[in-house]
């Protein structure tokens, strides 16, 4: 990747160290999916979710190659509990990492992602986020804290060229494509097909007459990323919950472009995840989050109108 002139020299260098691993991760994974060994294990932290050697792989490899840029932190892996890596004591950088996002699919060549986050403690809120791509052009996206204190997010292709993101999208319900986290059939399908009036309200006609209103199935942080490129309208979760590795990277990404994050109440999600002490990281780390994600703060509205009138939420 070529010097940027739109992030700060610590964002590009995590970007720079996620593609490094995406190249490093990305043989393994097609090698996977094509002799079909998948390499699971039993996941013991996480009975219900798909672990792979992969997984595993990852969360050792990134803090191997984290350290290179950042002396010491707390190192916050959906693999293991927090620790503290380097010298410190107590540092002020919390590094939330999610090696392999959606392994399963990952395995088998489908889509693949990776998510690091950076939060400084003592500003209570993230400084940097990057979610990697692994299989597709669209590789990085990245939000940092500038050095005036403002946001700004980014799009990285996998040749490097940059897209600032601060247009996300503003349409209305019946014209949006909303996204939604439902491979798992009973979880988090069955949920969403019993929302009616959110399924009638996104099929309602548009201003032109034609219904444009549709569900795509997509995954973690990177479906708040797409909200952010513009790529989707909306991503709702209101079955189970985010967890905090699968939200926040994706959540101060779209804060950057300008999009809305909101809970199920309609209260906007701060940016602040409480992680004051590794007692709170390890707590944290154990909650999960319903949202709404949206490029306008109308949509999130809409959606959630729909979604209170059908159960009282």
């Amino acid at each position: 990747m070529t010097s940027s002139n739109t992030a700060p020299e610590l964002a590009q260098r995590i970007a720079a160290a996620v593609r490094q691993v995406i190249g490093e991760i990305r043989p393994q994974l097609i090698d996977a999916a094509l002799t079909g060994r998948r390499a699971e294990n039993v996941n013991l932290r996480h009975s219900d979710n798909f672990l792979s050697d992969y997984d595993l792989w990852m969360h050792e490899r990134y803090k191997e190659v984290l350290v290179e840029h950042i002396p010491s932190f707390v190192y916050a892996s959906e693999e293991a509990d927090p620790e503290v890596v380097g010298d410190e004591s107590d540092p002020d950088l919390c590094v939330l990492v999610d090696p392999l996002d959606t392994s399963e699919l990952a395995v088998r060549g489908l889509y693949g992602y990776t998510h690091i986050m950076i939060y400084s403690r003592a500003l209570a809120r993230p400084v940097i986020a990057v979610v990697g791509d692994i299989f597709h052009h669209v590789q990085i996206y990245l939000a940092a804290r500038q050095d005036g204190g403002d946001d700004r997010a980014l799009a990285i292709t996998a040749d490097g060229d940059e897209h600032i993101l601060d247009n996300p999208s503003g349409a209305s319900l019946s014209e949006a494509l909303v996204t939604n986290y439902m491979m798992r059939p009973e979880q988090r399908f069955q949920p969403l097909a019993r929302e009616q009036r959110f399924i009638k309200a996104l099929s309602a006609p548009s201003r032109d007459g034609k219904a444009r209103g549709r569900i795509g199935v997509d995954f973690g942080s990177i479906g708040l990323c797409h909200v952010a490129a513009g790529f989707s309208d909306a991503m709702v979760e209101f079955a189970k919950g985010f967890a905090i590795w699968d939200l926040s990277p994706g959540h101060y990404i779209l804060h950057a472009a300008g999009g809305s994050v909101i809970d199920l109440r309609g209260a906007p999600i701060p940016l602040n995840y409480d992680l004051d002490s590794l007692s709170d990281i390890k707590s944290a780390m154990n909650r999960r989050q319903k949202f709404i994600a949206a490029g306008n703060l109308n949509l999130a509205n809409e959606i959630r109108a729909t979604l209170l009138a059908e159960d009282g939420r």
